[in-house]
């Protein structure tokens, strides 16, 4: 399976689609915007370390 380069534009509307629904999950999110759900964890995971936050839902 080829790897997909997505922009860092599409990786920040991502995490910023996950973060703002109430309910969400990786793999609801992923599901809807054709990625993995590991590559949309990812995301998260790395968006939140650079703004120095812990990698856990918010509240």
């Amino acid at each position: 399976m080829a790897l997909k380069d997505y922009s860092d534009e599409f990786r920040a509307d991502a995490v910023a689609l996950y973060e703002s629904t109430p309910g969400a999950t990786y793999k609801g999110i992923a599901a809807d915007l054709a990625v993995s759900r590991g590559s949309l964890r990812e995301w998260v995971v790395r968006a939140r370390a650079q703004r120095g936050e812990a990698p856990g839902r918010p509240p």
